[in-house]
């Protein structure tokens, strides 16, 4: 009998080792023989091999002792930082005093209780010219039905639903807003900053004042955000500035039957050993914009919290810069969506921008392109 056990020279078992290797493994050996995908692997690799950790530690003893040496620098420059954010806090404070006649004027036209005089009602627009010739092809007869007209209109006091519409235009507000708070905050005329006085830990208070309502007795609601403004012992390269840590509520009197904070459910309970079945009332918590005054507590126990509870504490956080920011300081242009769409312009514009720099890139010619590179 003939052996077998080669053929055309190659052993057998050779053979059948190659018709088991899978096409992935055919096409891995050939990757890995290639010149171009050995040179990509070895870039790679460098590139990990030479993190800016990974070269410190190459570092002779005496360079880093050298390096040590700048980070105290850092942490001290940290702490001066700080003290600069202290005084800008009390520079906040100085000029919102000046600030403060000019938003009480604010809250007089708004409610009615005053009415701007025709100089203080003068307002030219950015398209005044357009409107002046516009107006000059007017008929006569059009003219005298608008002022007709005109003189026909409701005159309601002051200027309804003011801040109201501004929660409505904002969607971070807007979001935490249910159907039936609504009318509540219809009945809200005014919302104030208020800073810690000098000498007192940094913090501000909201302040929400509403007109005399059937929900609740409170003419005053107020939130308390209490701030650091100084390096983490732990971590003191992170410091970027003032930062909320905590912040208190207050308690809302409800009038009965008005809490919009819980709602009453009906649950059926079943005895054990009897078999019979009655039904219970309780209370639960209700979404609603109001929960804002009865806000989640940083842990301050060395716990930490979880997941859902840090991000509900961020956006609490963030809320509450966004009023003392940009909400109170600019009230009118978030009610009329001025200071809305210039935020939606910006990030359109830099958007823009950025797509025809791409497109700049894309017509360069290659020689062009060699020459002034793009960095």
């Amino acid at each position: 009998m003939a052996d077998n056990s080669f053929s055309d020279g190659v052993p057998s078992d050779s053979l059948e080792a190659a018709k088991n290797v899978s096409p992935t493994e055919k096409l891995t050996d050939q990757a890995m023989q290639n010149p171009q995908v050995l040179a990509a692997l070895q870039e790679r690799l460098d590139s990990v091999s030479h993190t800016p950790s990974s070269y410190i530690e190459t570092l002779p003893k005496a360079v880093k002792r050298r390096i040590n040496a700048l980070k105290q620098l850092q942490v001290k420059c940290a702490h001066i930082e700080a003290k600069f954010y202290e005084e800008v806090h009390d520079l906040e404070r100085k000029y919102a005093a000046l600030y403060q006649p000019l938003f009480d004027k604010r809250r007089e036209f708004v409610t009615g209780d005053v009415e701007p005089t025709d100089a203080e009602s003068e307002w030219h627009s950015e398209n005044e010219e357009d409107d002046k010739l516009a107006g000059d092809m007017k008929n006569k007869v059009v003219i005298a039905e608008n002022e007709a007209a005109t003189a026909e209109e409701p005159n309601p006091k002051g200027i309804p639903e003011f801040w109201f519409t501004i929660f409505r235009n904002v969607d971070m507000l807007s979001e935490l807003v249910q159907e039936y708070d609504e009318p509540i905050l219809k009945h809200l005329q005014d919302i104030k900053v208020i800073f810690s006085e000098p000498g007192q830990p940094m913090s501000f208070i909201l302040e929400f004042h509403f007109e005399p309502n059937e929900y609740f007795t409170n003419t005053v609601l107020t939130k308390t955000y209490k701030m650091k403004s100084e390096p983490d012992k732990a971590d003191p390269f992170s410091f970027e500035g003032p930062e909320i840590v905590d912040c208190d509520g207050c308690t809302i009197d409800w009038k009965k039957g008005k809490n919009v904070t819980v709602k009453t459910i009906k649950k059926k309970q079943k005895h054990k050993g009897r078999g019979t079945v009655r039904t219970i009332t309780k209370q639960v918590p209700n979404d609603s914009f109001f929960n804002f005054f009865n806000p989640l507590k940083a842990s301050g126990d060395g716990e930490s919290l979880d997941e859902d509870s840090e991000f509900t504490l961020a956006s609490d956080f963030e809320i509450g810069h966004f009023f003392r920011e940009r909400i109170v300081p600019r009230a009118v242009l978030y009610f009329t969506g001025e200071a809305i769409e210039d935020e939606d312009n910006f990030e359109e514009g830099e958007e823009g921008e950025e797509e025809e720099l791409e497109g700049d890139e894309e017509g360069e010619d290659e020689d062009d392109a060699e020459v002034n590179p793009k960095v």
